[in-house]
């Protein structure tokens, strides 16, 4: 049962706007096991009070609701990728706290026509034109779009039906913002059904070629939890060494497609995007670039290291100045399990006062009480998707 007090909740994106909001108020005719989460940017002086509007207006529906406050966000260049990436931050982070392993979002047709609109105007291929994903597997939780086959109009509608009000954020009106032109120059003509449409398309073929991809990556590479990919002894085509790079490097976007192309073509060591394709032994090896790595970092259990490594620690384990970072040079050879210094010193590694104490992919522990940390390998997102492009399937 939809609403067994065993199942995990599902979890909501809610902004106050018409979109979101109205998702709020068909998902309460769902199901009754719901959280609301209501970003607040901090942006703007009136921002606090909208999202507590938001959330009484929330709980009117009876959906309950919680407010998370970013305070690290400034005014200033790529301003609107910025707020996206702490959102999302706050929000998964959040799924995890309440255990929701699914993220409902408000992005409706018109939000994929204005998606599709800009990808032509950056120039992307066919993946990048399949627009948003329905759904969307993400390491530890699956953003839903249930929305994309409804406009705007439709869903601002429903809740003038319904009797529920909205907040509408001046930022939407603030023409600096891509998304925004975008938008305006959408507003009359059948432009936007035809960019839905060629979003239905591109979504179905790259349905398709995930699929492939998933056969020939089980056939013909390796995911090591050193964070590593072996490759064997030929590269695959720049459509999918692309998301490989982008996996291995913990990168949000993909490398330069031309500049991809150019190192299959070339087949010779290279780095691209904090990625370095060598060989070893005959096979082509991915790995990190230790020049682009993060620095070391204060270790708590569950934080992320270089955007790619989740540290465990024993809970009995007191963790004051221990620090992860890369394990760097000196990685003894009698336990470097005859893999090159160059790749062992990608590892993640804990550090105390400077020396390096444990190696745990290594098996290295200079202290025993460190025995039972470990690193789990977690890229942003897979090479090869499981998400839902296109029409929903019947």
């Amino acid at each position: 049962m939809p609403d067994d007090p065993s199942f995990p909740p599902i979890a909501l994106a809610v902004s106050g706007g018409g979109d979101s909001l109205c998702l709020a108020w068909l998902a309460s005719r769902w199901r009754k096991r719901l959280i609301a989460f209501v970003v607040d940017h901090g942006l703007r002086p009136e921002s606090a009070e909208e999202a507590r509007l938001t959330v009484s207006r929330l709980a009117d529906l009876g959906v309950p609701g919680r407010i998370l406050t970013l305070t690290d966000l400034a005014k200033g260049p790529r301003m609107a990728e910025r707020a996206r990436q702490a959102r999302y931050a706050a929000l998964a982070h959040a799924c995890r706290e309440m255990g929701c392993l699914d993220l409902l979002l408000g992005h409706q047709a018109d939000d994929q026509a204005e998606t599709v609109a800009m990808r032509h105007r950056a120039g992307s291929g066919p993946t990048g034109l399949a627009g948003m994903g329905w759904s969307t597997v993400l390491p530890d939780i699956r953003l839903v779009r249930p929305l994309l086959g409804f406009s705007r109009a439709a869903l601002r509608n429903t809740l003038l039906q319904a009797g529920v009000a909205w907040v509408d954020d001046p930022s939407n009106e603030d023409t600096k913002a891509e998304r925004v032109r975008v938008r305006q120059a959408l507003l009359t003509g059948d432009r936007r059904d035809t960019l839905w449409q060629e979003a239905i398309r591109y979504g179905r073929a790259r349905m398709q070629q995930e699929a492939d991809y998933t056969q020939y990556l089980a056939q013909n590479a390796a995911f090591l939890p050193e964070g590593w990919v072996c490759l064997g002894s030929t590269l695959p085509e720049p459509a999918l060494l692309s998301p490989l790079i982008r996996s291995v490097g913990g990168l949000p976007y993909p490398p330069s497609p031309s500049a991809v192309a150019r190192l299959c073509e070339e087949a010779q060591p290279a780095t691209l995007a904090g990625v370095q394709m060598l060989r070893h032994k005959g096979q082509w090896i991915l790995l990190r670039e230790a020049a682009a790595m993060q620095g070391r970092v204060i270790a708590q259990n569950g934080n992320l290291w270089d955007n790619r490594f989740v540290l465990h620690l024993p809970s009995e384990l007191e963790a004051e100045g221990l620090r992860m970072g890369a394990a760097g040079i000196g990685v003894p050879r009698a336990s470097r399990a005859g893999w090159p210094a160059r790749l062992c010193a990608t590892l993640p590694a804990l550090w105390h006062r400077g020396q390096r104490v444990a190696v745990p992919h290594l098996n290295i522990w200079e202290d025993p009480v460190l025995c039972g940390a470990r690193f789990t390998f977690r890229p942003p997102v897979p090479v090869s998707g499981s998400g839902v492009y296109g029409e929903l399937p019947e």
